[in-house]
Order: C-alpha cells, then sequence, then structure tokens
C-alpha cells in the first residue's frame, strides 16, 4: 500500500478504484496505515469529493473490515435509521409495528451524543432492559419475538469506528460521501435486506438544508441499490422537536402513548411512513402499517421485545413505573400570541445540560430528566400560558437548561405550520 500515492491521487481530484478502496480499509484497520495519514485523505475527501460509485465501494469496504450478520434465515428483515434528531422516538413505534405486521426487525442501534438522542439510551430508562447481547441471543430473540434492538457490536465495521472517531477531531464530519459510507456501512454489515432511512432536515439535525438532506439519502439509497438491498429514505423536518417529550425516559412513555393511538399527530404521522416504507420495500401491503397499529398487535410486540430483553414488560401497560425526575419548573408565556418557532437544537442542548444527554462518549446521562412541550409552533398561547415542563433533579443544570428553553421559543402574531414529510428517495 502506497498510502501518499493514495492521499495524493484524491487531493488532486482522483477517483480510487475498488481494490485501492479495499487494501486502504484493510490496512488501516490492521493499523498499517497511521492516524495522521488515514487524517490526510479524509481532509482530501472533504475537499475533493466522491464519485457515488466510489462511495458505495467504500461503503463495502467498510462493511467488510469486520463481522457481518447473516440473517438470510430470518425471512424478511428490516432495518430503520434515523440521521439524527430532537425528541425521535420513532424506532420504539416503527419497530412493533413492523415486526407485529411480519417482518423481522433485528437492529443495532448507538447511544445520543450531544443534542440528539439515541435508541438505546431511552430503552436503558426501562427497569432491567439490556442492549448488550451475544451473537447467538440475538439471533434467537430475532426468530422467537421478530424484534431485537442490541447495541451497536465492536466487531461490526469496525473501520467506521476508528475513521469517526478521527473526523470527529480532524473537522471532517460534515462530508456527505463520508456520511453516508458511515450510516450505510453498519446498516450492510448488519445484514438486514430492507432499510429504511429518516433523513432530518432542519436546524435540529445535520442536514440544515433541503438541498443536502436529498443529495445524502439519494447518495445512500444508491449505495443499498449498489449492494443489493432495498433502500427508502423519507425525508422529515427537524426545525422543531419531534412528538411534545424530549428526554429518555419520558420520550419511551410518549412512545408507549403512540402505541396506544394517544400520541402526538406528528409522531404518530412519520411513524406510520416509515412503517408503509419499509412494508411496500418488503412487497407487502403498507397498510397493514395502521392495521396493526390500531389493532393493538404492535403494542403486545413492544411487550414482548421488553421482556426477552430483561426489561420490566408492565412499563407498556403503567408507563409511570418510568420515573422522571422529581423536580418541576415551569416555562410561562411572557406575551399573547402564536408560537412561530421553536428551535429543536436548543431545546436538545436544553435537556443536554439537565443531564439528560452526553458530550463526550461513554458519559453517564439522567434518564429521568427531559422537557414536556406544552405548545410548538403554530398553537396560539395567552400571557403566563406553560410553554414546557422541565423535569429536574435539585437544579442541576436547570438555570442553562431554561435560558436554551426560553431562546428556543419566539412568540408572534401568526405562524404556517410546515409540512412534517417533505419527500421520499426510493
Amino acid at each position: 500500500m502506497h498510502a501518499v500515492e493514495f492521499i495524493e491521487k484524491k487531493r488532486d481530484g482522483g477517483a480510487h478504484t475498488p481494490a485501492e478502496l479495499q487494501e486502504w480499509i484493510a490496512a488501516y484497520v490492521e493499523e498499517r496505515i497511521p492516524d495522521y495519514q488515514m487524517a490526510a485523505w479524509l481532509m482530501a475527501v472533504y475537499f475533493q469529493g466522491m464519485t457515488p460509485h466510489e462511495t458505495a465501494e467504500l461503503t463495502l469496504a467498510m462493511a467488510h473490515s469486520g463481522e457481518v450478520l447473516d440473517l438470510s434465515g430470518l425471512g424478511k428483515t428490516v432495518d430503520k435509521h434515523s440521521s439524527g434528531g430532537v425528541g425521535d422516538k420513532t424506532t420504539l413505534v416503527v419497530a412493533p409495528i413492523l415486526a407485529a405486521a411480519g417482518l423481522v426487525v433485528a437492529k443495532m442501534s448507538g447511544r445520543g451524543l450531544a443534542h440528539t438522542g439515541g435508541t438505546i439510551d431511552k430503552l436503558e430508562s426501562i427497569p432491567g432492559w439490556r442492549a448488550e447481547l451475544g451473537d447467538e441471543e440475538f439471533m434467537r430473540q430475532a426468530r422467537e419475538v421478530g424484534l431485537v434492538i442490541s447495541g451497536q457490536s465492536k466487531n461490526l465495521a469496525p473501520a467506521d469506528g476508528k475513521m469517526y472517531a478521527l473526523r470527529d477531531v480532524t473537522g471532517t464530519v460534515p462530508s456527505i460521501p463520508l456520511i453516508a459510507s458511515s450510516i450505510m456501512s453498519k446498516k450492510l454489515a448488519a445484514g438486514a435486506r430492507i432499510v429504511t432511512l429518516d433523513v432530518k432536515v432542519g436546524k435540529g439535525a445535520f442536514m440544515k438544508d433541503l438541498e443536502h438532506a436529498r443529495e445524502l439519502a439519494r447518495l445512500m439509497v444508491g449505495i443499498g441499490r449498489h449492494a443489493g438491498r432495498e433502500v427508502r429514505a423519507v425525508l422529515s423536518q427537524m426545525d422543531q422537536p419531534l412528538g411534545r417529550a424530549v428526554g429518555n425516559a419520558i420520550e419511551v412513555r410518549e412512545a408507549i402513548a403512540t402505541l396506544r393511538g394517544e400520541g402526538p399527530d406528528d409522531l404518530t404521522e412519520l411513524s406510520l411512513a416509515l412503517a408503509r416504507e419499509a412494508l411496500e420495500a418488503a412487497g407487502e401491503d403498507p397498510a397493514r402499517a395502521e392495521a396493526v397499529w390500531k389493532s393493538g398487535a404492535a403494542l403486545d410486540k413492544l411487550r414482548a421485545f421488553v421482556a426477552a430483553q430483561g426489561g420490566d414488560a408492565r412499563v407498556v401497560d403503567e408507563p409511570e413505573r418510568l420515573g422522571l425526575a422529581p423536580d418541576v419548573y415551569e416555562l410561562r408565556a411572557e406575551a399573547a400570541g402564536v408560537v412561530t418557532e421553536l428551535d429543536a437544537y436548543r431545546v436538545g442542548l436544553a435537556v443536554l445540560r439537565l443531564g439528560g444527554g452526553r458530550e463526550r462518549k461513554g458519559d453517564a446521562i439522567d434518564h429521568g430528566v427531559g422537557v414536556r412541550l406544552a405548545k410548538k409552533v403554530g398553537e396560539r398561547v395567552a400571557e403566563g400560558d406553560i410553554l414546557a415542563t422541565v423535569f429536574h433533579r435539585a437544579g442541576r443544570g436547570l438555570e442553562e437548561s431554561s435560558q436554551r428553553l426560553k431562546e428556543a421559543y419566539r412568540i408572534g402574531q401568526r405562524a404556517g405550520v410546515p409540512p412534517l414529510i417533505l419527500e421520499v428517495v426510493a
């Protein structure tokens, strides 16, 4: 491997062959390529970009840098991924719906970082629920329950873990080819034949505008097609949080309410849309999504899933068992009008400051803290109305959190409510 020549080729705008990319990734995982040379190449990609074919081949090389799960004996397997948002608990709603509709959801999920929440963090607010499963246990639960969600295996696409850590400290995270290959390498290695992507767009998302989100979605769908997978991408709005709950335990409560038919309209709309796309991609009737949701079958599937992974399944029927922090602060409107803006990023930071998120990987989090949004964009408020309720623990981070929350709200005289689902890429 002539590392300097490889770096210079991309620096000068050249395109790598599949064989070159495979050798480069293998050499890096085996530590024959040092971090400083990989960092130089990542910066070259940041400035020069990659062709769609190059990106697809890079993704395949990363996916095959470690273990690749074989789910072929499980029937129609599906994975669902969100590009990161605030209040985004759709996996907790979509996965039980798909499993109840007859698909097998065998998924590995991550933890939250900075202002975005992670599915594993939310699930770990359920007493007893465990994320770490061995391979045999993972496969057995997929066969018997039809739904399994575990923490990310270190053996799955290890090249991505090493590269992402390097990107995080070298200013090369916001590169669309690198984002796409990072997401899709893990999805390909995890083995599901059908992948539904929720690509967030807006202030609380990594993709701030529709143009770049669309580019990312198209690239990921193309990578999936190149690898022989069926991939759909739904572009959804993330200027304001999804639903009314932001935190960990409080979001699980809201997801359970949604499966009962009592959840917020936006969370219900997006969850059903994602489920329909997955079912259609699997060759199934997309109308089954709403049918199993309304029948209660999806709620039954959630109950079975929680129990199978050691959790207290009583929380599905008694969500109050998911304890919230005991201390409460209410943010009230200082003037009458209409909510014209609710900045998702600032709401995410508010929960982060309470201890509900992590600044660095490995930080401990408080599952009980969070925010319940009483008012969202387009809703009228009177002076003194509650805008949001903050659940905190003895005032930890409350001053900064409440300030972030106050900054998130804008009150005016009129507001248009933007569409939640912007488009679908297939």
